[in-house]
């Protein structure tokens, strides 16, 4: 490959890794021609961009990027594809799919400013909630003691109702 071509390749991937808030580094080692069109179909749906990439390539890009990946630098061996996503827990969702087979295995993640080395972390990355998801519950708590104020007042209202009635019913 020519020097022009791998400078193309770095920058692509220095932009690409800007550009998306996570992703993620899977080992992809045995996968044939089948399997990996699935899995990029899948990726496709859940709106993640999956790459394969050099080695040593990405370690450029990554060295070229203003964050410190330096613990991401030893797992850049064997068959190399990165998941770029803005979800954290997407691809992390995907992999847990695959877990059974083992290939794809996740060999580390840039998820929510945070890096996180080895298989092990699957289950830390995929129980990391989105930021709709986040919303959500902070909706909901909000929602709870406004909804208990409600209903208080409204079985106080019934009780203060069957008090002055049972009083106004009985004979004086």
């Amino acid at each position: 490959m020519k020097k022009e071509v791998k400078d193309t390749i770095i920058k692509e991937l220095g932009e690409k890794i800007k550009e998306y808030n996570h992703f993620y580094l899977v080992d992809v080692t045995g996968l044939n021609a089948g399997k990996t069109s699935a899995l990029r179909r899948k990726c496709f749906k859940s709106e993640i961009k999956m790459v394969v990439v050099k080695n040593t390539l990405l370690q450029k890009a990554l060295e070229a990027s203003e964050i410190d990946f330096e613990p991401l630098y030893a797992t850049l061996k064997g068959n190399t594809a990165m998941m770029f996503c803005n979800t954290a827990n997407v691809p992390a969702k995907l992999l847990k799919e695959y877990k059974k087979e083992g290939i794809p295995a996740l060999k580390a993640a840039y998820a929510e400013e945070g890096l996180f080395v080895g298989a092990d972390k699957l289950e830390e990355l995929s129980a990391i909630k989105s930021k709709n998801e986040v919303i959500a519950d902070i909706v909901a708590l909000l929602q709870s003691p406004a909804k208990n104020v409600i209903s208080a007042l409204q079985s106080g209202g019934q009780t203060i109702h069957g008090v002055l009635k049972t009083l106004g019913e009985r004979p004086e």
